[in-house]
């Protein structure tokens, strides 16, 4: 997990995921998958911008910690990178992404979207140089793109 942040600090309340009693409004999450680094990103309550939130690690507490984020900001869609290559193809980090998805829809019952992304990270290192904060800034990107594909279908 990125520094200052702890598992200890989310709620871990029986309500289901994404439910939350103190607010109506619903966010959308947005993901970075990497092998070693989550990014993860956050909507405003409206759908309209994305922002970066963290870099966690890929380890056995992802889940989870997606799991109690999701209860405490109210969330109940997820927005997952679909890496490809440069001819359109899967990246060999697909299959995990995949597998990662299936995860948060049937475990956590997630309604999850792939929106393709490419050199989203790159992108990120130029608006804000290389920071501890790429993969975040990456998932934002990744993240702004599918909601304002929402927006141009009139669903937000």
């Amino acid at each position: 997990m990125v520094e200052g942040t702890s598992l200890e600090n989310w709620s871990s309340g029986n309500r289901a995921v994404g439910s939350n009693p103190t607010s109506s409004a619903v966010k959308t999450l947005g993901i970075d998958y990497g092998t070693k680094k989550v990014g993860i990103a956050i909507s405003d309550e409206g759908g309209a911008m994305a922002f970066p939130y963290g870099v966690f690690s890929n380890d056995n507490q992802l889940t989870l910690f997606i799991q109690n984020l999701c209860k405490k900001e109210n969330i109940n869609t997820v927005v997952l990178g679909e890496s490809l290559d440069f001819s359109g193809q899967p990246n060999p980090v697909m299959k995990k992404i995949l597998a990662f998805k299936k995860t948060l829809e049937e475990k956590f019952l997630l309604s999850v979207f792939l929106e393709k992304e490419f050199l989203t990270s790159k992108q990120a290192r130029n608006i804000q140089e290389d920071s501890s904060l790429t993969d975040a800034s990456a998932a934002a990107i990744i993240l702004q793109s599918w909601l304002d594909k929402q927006k141009e279908k009139g669903l937000v």
